[in-house]
């Protein structure tokens, strides 16, 4: 089977009809060409076992609502396709308060060390072996906003997107975080306590290797800039608010977005994921400005692996 036409894949986007609050050069130059990637490789016969694609991205890029999207658009197409969030495969909550006490953004959740691994694994495990997929849901409204697990999804699944802001980032090792911990770059944003926490959340972030090594492909949702995180998700939660939800006081957002972008710098995790790396293949992305419209990763990978990223 070859390739759909562009005007196929045009008449899908008409079919759809509203997509929500996902711009069209999104669903243009990532929705689409994920899902033809997705379809060609299943078309033809490539993939020995049902794909799992990581899509890494940033806390209020609009993840979730480019989820549902893609979850539409390729049913369409005849494809049973279920996007998840590694949020929802956050530990319970005296675990996760166990795991990452004292820690200095103040947060029960969010940075490595927060997801139950050993049952994300074995779900995959049971999936790729014939099952349907089942995975737990995950409630952030729940315990005071620190959140819960709330209920399962189990559904018939052909593949799967693993979202979060986490996904694909590889741990540096001990000696190669020492040597970033000396030269200082890409740290300046971080304070003393921040910096010395760094190799904790590099030893958790050590045990999701087998995760990545479970995914086929890495997708990437890239700002252009770093301080843009914290504005989309300030902005996500004053909707929130004007429509009656909401349950995060303005420190502890500030801690969540804060433990996204400090826990994990940049410079050191995000940065190498534009490079190739043969366990796990980076097949595509965006660029996102400050309204989230994008243009595709590949016109920018040789300037952005090069340049040094920032928080601020």
């Amino acid at each position: 089977m070859g390739p759909e036409p562009a005007a196929t894949w045009e008449r899908r986007l008409e079919r759809a009809g509203d997509l929500g609050p996902v711009h069209p050069t999104l669903l243009r130059h990532l929705a689409l060409p994920l899902l033809r990637w997705l379809e060609d490789g299943l078309g033809c016969g490539t993939s020995q076992r049902r794909p799992v694609v990581a899509l890494n991205g940033p806390v209020g890029a609009g993840k979730t609502s480019l989820g549902r999207a893609l979850e539409r658009l390729a049913a369409l197409g005849g494809l049973r396709l279920v996007v998840a969030s590694i949020d929802d495969l956050y530990l319970p909550a005296e675990q996760r308060r166990q795991v990452l006490a004292g820690n200095p953004f103040g947060v029960s959740r969010v940075p490595p060390g927060s997801h139950d691994l050993p049952l994300l694994l074995a779900a995959l495990a049971a999936w790729r072996a014939g099952g349907p997929l089942r995975l737990p849901r995950f409630d952030k409204t729940l315990a005071g906003g620190e959140g819960e697990r709330s209920g399962w999804r189990q559904q018939p699944a052909d593949a799967l997107v693993i979202e979060g802001w986490l996904m694909g980032c590889r741990a540096l090792g001990p000696r190669a975080l020492e040597a970033s911990l000396q030269s200082g770059a890409g740290l300046d944003e971080l304070t003393a306590d921040e910096q010395r926490w760094l190799p904790f959340w590099d030893r958790h972030l050590a045990d999701y290797g087998d995760l990545w090594d479970a995914c086929d492909g890495l997708w990437l949702l890239r700002p252009q800039r770093w301080s843009l995180p914290r504005r989309w998700r300030f902005q996500a939660e004053a909707r929130q608010r004007r429509n009656g939800g909401g349950w995060l006081t303005a420190d502890k957002l500030d801690g969540v977005v804060r433990a996204t972008l400090r826990s994990l710098p940049p410079a050191l995790y995000q940065d190498p994921l534009l490079k190739q790396n043969p366990s796990l293949r980076l097949e595509g992305g965006v660029i996102l400005d400050g309204r989230r419209r994008c243009r595709p990763l590949e016109t920018q990978l040789s300037s952005l692996a090069s340049a040094s990223s920032a928080i601020g």
